[in-house]
């Protein structure tokens, strides 16, 4: 009994390094996104950005669809950080959040998303328009 205690111990050990291992060779990087986005009940978003990463800079393409309640338009310019990305293709897939807000005119935005690869965005920046919404969101991030 102890035995399989002890080897339980030790193989979980072991994934905790290995998973400690994996992320600390990952990197981070840059990027500055502007969104459009708009609707009335269904909403879609689209807009670009530029990934720095390496010292190189990397073109992206933005699209996504938003269920709940939304209503306007408005347009956010965002900067932060990319975390755990291991080569820029990285930043690709797609980020889910939901959120809820009132836009009239301008105010401040700041998200945190995750793909399917663990790639962490850190954002903040303005957003522009009029808009009300709370709703789930998908953005797709694809790499130019």
């Amino acid at each position: 009994m102890k035995l399989s205690s002890a080897f339980r111990v030790i193989v979980l050990a072991l994934v905790a390094f290995v998973g400690l291992s994996a992320s600390a060779g990952a990197d981070e990087g840059y990027v500055q996104l502007t969104i459009y986005k708009g609707g009335w009940i269904i909403g879609g978003n689209g807009g670009g950005g530029v990934l720095d990463f390496h010292g190189r800079r990397y073109s992206l393409g933005i699209g996504g669809i938003d269920y709940g309640l939304v209503f306007g338009g408005s347009r956010a310019v965002l900067r932060g950080r990319v975390h755990n990305i291991w080569r820029p293709q990285d930043i690709a897939g797609v980020y889910a959040a939901g959120g809820a807000g009132i836009v009239v005119g301008g105010g401040v935005r700041g998200i945190a998303l995750t793909n399917a690869r663990g790639v962490v965005l850190e954002l903040a920046g303005t957003q522009v328009g009029l808009m009300a919404n709370a709703d789930l969101s998908g953005l797709a991030i694809s790499l130019h």
